[in-house]
């Protein structure tokens, strides 16, 4: 009984409008899925969403921080709400900074106002804006690697651009085991995972002929 009772606290001191603005959250949330990342228009090959970089970014963060001896948890929710204000604002790519700024912290704040959530998502975004601790920092590669990872799927199908990224991209990484996860990524072919999976002799029967 003693530990369902923070629970029922919880419940019974929430609002109706902290259940409504969490609400909004969640439809905000959805807009990342239509949100695209816009790096690939010049790249000239390759696409994603917010949503599918925030997500693959924060399982790269918990690899990472697994192997680093990090707190997990807190790696992984830097990566989750490390994009989240671009529901808002967009995403800018490394030309359009050139030209565009915008006010992230402030987006990040409208969007959690109201939620109780506040406080510790704009913590969590300025702790990875300062790249002080070890897991803004595994975070920081995260993102880095969710990208290194396309561009190396996008030279594995021949994109003659991609290389030239990758070499950019490269030395952004913050920590000795992101280099570490980014040449593992290098030395594999983004297929590799599919045919080392069955045996052989799977693929030679196909579809399930004997």
């Amino acid at each position: 009984m003693r530990a369902t009772e923070p629970e029922a606290s919880v419940q019974g001191t929430t609002t109706s409008h902290v259940w409504e603005r969490l609400a909004d959250l969640i439809f905000e949330l959805g807009m990342l899925r239509k949100t695209p990342r816009t790096g690939y228009q010049f790249l000239g090959s390759g696409a994603e969403n917010v949503a599918e970089h925030s997500f693959r970014t924060a399982m790269i963060g918990l690899i990472l921080a697994r192997q680093a001896g990090a707190d997990v948890a807190r790696t992984v929710l830097l990566c989750l709400f490390h994009d989240l204000h671009e529901a808002r604002v967009g995403d800018f790519n490394y030309v359009n900074r050139l030209y565009n700024t915008t006010n992230a912290e402030a987006a990040l704040r409208d969007a959690l106002r109201g939620t109780g959530l506040e406080d510790e998502g704009v913590g969590l975004w300025r702790e990875l804006e300062a790249a002080a601790t070890l897991e803004a920092r595994l975070a920081h590669d995260a993102d880095q690697l969710d990208f290194i990872a396309n561009l190396k799927e996008e030279q594995d199908r021949g994109n003659p651009y991609a290389a030239t990224w990758l070499k950019h991209a490269i030395p952004r990484l913050r920590t000795e085991i992101g280099q570490s996860l980014a040449q593992a990524i290098l030395a594999t072919d983004h297929t590799r995972w599919w045919f080392a999976g069955p045996d052989v002799s799977w693929w030679r029967r196909g579809n399930g002929r004997k």
